[in-house]
């Protein structure tokens, strides 16, 4: 399929929606505090989407069954795609990923981030400043001319370097009026990126989601069909930015700008 480039108008309207996102992850970062349950976190942030007018995207997202919450939130060694419930009650010390997509006239806006709770050990906190890190990374990067596969070589290399696991089993995507576009977006190059590579240009809208595993790179799937978590059960990290590609650079449409 084609990469769909947007116009700047177009832009400004997914930057409409990205502020959205963005009201919606302050709002989960207030209330995850420790007693709150990931059900209560998830209402939240279903009402911010109501008040804005907008329209949550995950929630009855395509899947072994549809897709049950506003939110994707995963806690501790849970990778991303987390159900949010009553039963689930955030603890001191989590790490919690929280993901929000929605549609706000017509256009998508997504990111995702990972709040600390409490008191975090060092090796886990340390796991996610450097997946914040990898973020941005590939947002200081990506700017036309250049290839993803070098972008994503950049993001594995850090990660890696400092001994974490990059997730290779989800990717990150193109964005526009639709949640998942093309290109396909990974944090890392394999072959397949390789074979598939693109040039980025002015007017592309990439989902830039890095997913680092403080152990192994590898993940499972649990049996709700959606709770994807690290195999050796250790604590994963997970940030993402809505970027447009501009003239100058990237243009980040999630930060609430």
């Amino acid at each position: 399929m084609p990469i769909t480039l947007k116009t700047p108008d177009q832009i400004k309207k997914m930057r409409d929606a990205g502020r959205v996102v963005r009201r919606v992850l302050d709002r989960c970062v207030e209330i995850c505090q420790p007693g709150a349950t990931t059900q209560q976190i998830d209402d939240a942030a279903q009402k911010v989407i109501d008040d804005a007018g907008a329209k949550g995207l995950f929630r009855g997202y395509p899947g072994p069954t549809p897709f049950p919450a506003t939110l994707c939130i995963s806690v501790n060694e849970e990778v991303v795609h987390g159900i949010a419930s009553d039963e689930r009650v955030i603890q001191d010390g989590d790490i919690v990923g929280v993901d929000c997509g929605v549609n706000l006239d017509g256009w998508c806006g997504d990111s995702a981030t990972t709040i600390l709770v409490g008191n975090v050990a060092p090796e886990v906190r340390d796991l996610c400043t450097a997946t914040q890190h990898v973020l941005q990374i590939a947002i200081e990067n990506a700017r036309p001319g250049r290839s993803w596969s070098q972008v994503a070589k950049l993001m594995q290399g850090y990660a890696e370097s400092r001994g974490y696991g990059v997730v290779q089993d989800f990717v990150g995507h193109g964005i526009g009026r639709k949640l998942h576009e093309d290109p396909k977006v990974p944090n890392f190059v394999n072959n397949h990126l390789l074979q598939n590579d693109f040039l980025l240009k002015p007017g592309m809208v990439l989902a830039i989601e890095p997913m680092c595993n403080l152990g192994t790179a590898d993940v499972v799937t649990l049996s709700d069909g959606w709770t994807v978590v690290t195999a050796d059960r250790k604590p994963a990290a997970h940030y993402e930015h809505t970027v447009a590609v501009t003239e100058n650079g990237a243009d980040v449409l999630t930060d609430g700008r």
